[in-house]
């Protein structure tokens, strides 16, 4: 029976959590991208439009990620043509997680966003 040390099970448990949700703010364009534009046009009525948002997931630090959405490396298009910026504050106190959180924290996130009324992209 082969023992661990401290040393390999922390490096075990830490390697597990490097995954980081992510999200880009779009600029105001990439809304006529959108397929839920007459959804947004029916709730404009009652609430001021939020902007587009592109929710993602990445093994990288998201500074990382979304300069290789900016330079074409895996971007997603609405990103490489519409990216401003990132927007730490939705989404920096939900990491770094387990790939398998990730997964689903991405989803969750895109969901919570599209409930408060942002226009979201990605978020699989």
């Amino acid at each position: 029976m082969k023992r661990r040390t401290m040393r390999q099970a922390r490096a075990r448990n830490e390697s597990s959590h490097h995954h980081n949700v992510y999200v880009v703010l779009l600029d105001e364009r990439a809304r006529a991208w959108s397929r839920e534009r007459r959804k947004l046009k029916a709730k404009a009525g009652e609430a001021e439009l939020k902007p587009c948002v592109y929710v993602g997931m990445t093994g990288l630090s998201t500074e990382e990620r979304f300069a290789n959405h900016l330079n074409g490396v895996k971007a997603a298009k609405v990103v490489e043509r519409f990216g401003v910026r990132l927007l730490p504050e939705l989404f920096e106190h939900l990491n770094p997680m387990p790939y398998e959180a990730a997964l689903a924290m991405e989803a969750d996130l895109a969901d919570d966003l599209r409930a408060e009324g942002y226009c979201v992209f990605g978020g699989h």
